[in-house]
């Protein structure tokens, strides 16, 4: 921005957006300085380097709003859990079925995860069937983007919505 460049020829845009050329750097200084704006570098690594006459100021609120415009049209996906036991109780399997199926409404991924104490380690067959029980249940609203899978004393799958057109 201004006098911090420093390659002596620039290519220059003025106030309107209009092409000026090839210009050296103390002429487009001279010309931004008395229409009252700064000599903003756009394009450092084109050969001469692009600059512009504007007003910086204008230029970076412009540049922020935009940004916060972008922010909120993003949407960020966030994981939650579910876990469950194997001997998990009629109920109990409803109430956390429930809250998966809000969460994947919501447009969250769903981490269902299934912990083996004890001696449920030696029935591990009951675990995997209790998963495909959940991926059965979640059927119409999700889809499995990671099948069941053991790791040490648990059970994960990850649930993710479906898409609607």
């Amino acid at each position: 921005m201004n006098n911090q460049i420093r390659v002596p020829e620039i290519r220059c845009i003025d106030e309107n957006g209009e092409q000026m050329g090839i210009i050296p750097t103390r002429q487009a200084l001279v010309r931004a300085h008395e229409a009252g704006l700064d000599l903003v570098e756009i394009s450092a690594t084109c050969k001469p380097p692009v600059c512009r006459i504007m007003d910086h100021g204008k230029f970076k609120f412009e540049q922020d709003k935009k940004k916060k415009e972008q922010k909120k049209k993003q949407t960020v996906v966030k994981l939650k859990e579910v876990k469950f036991h194997v001997n998990v109780g009629d109920h109990d399997y409803q109430t956390k079925l429930r809250h998966a199926h809000d969460f994947i409404a919501g447009g969250d991924r769903v981490k269902v995860s299934l912990m083996f104490r004890g001696r449920e380690n030696a029935h591990r067959e009951l675990g995997f069937e209790l998963m495909k029980r959940i991926i059965a249940d979640c059927a119409e609203i999700a889809t499995v983007e990671q099948n069941p899978r053991l790791m040490g004393r648990n059970v994960f799958m990850m649930l993710i919505p479906k898409k609607t057109k």
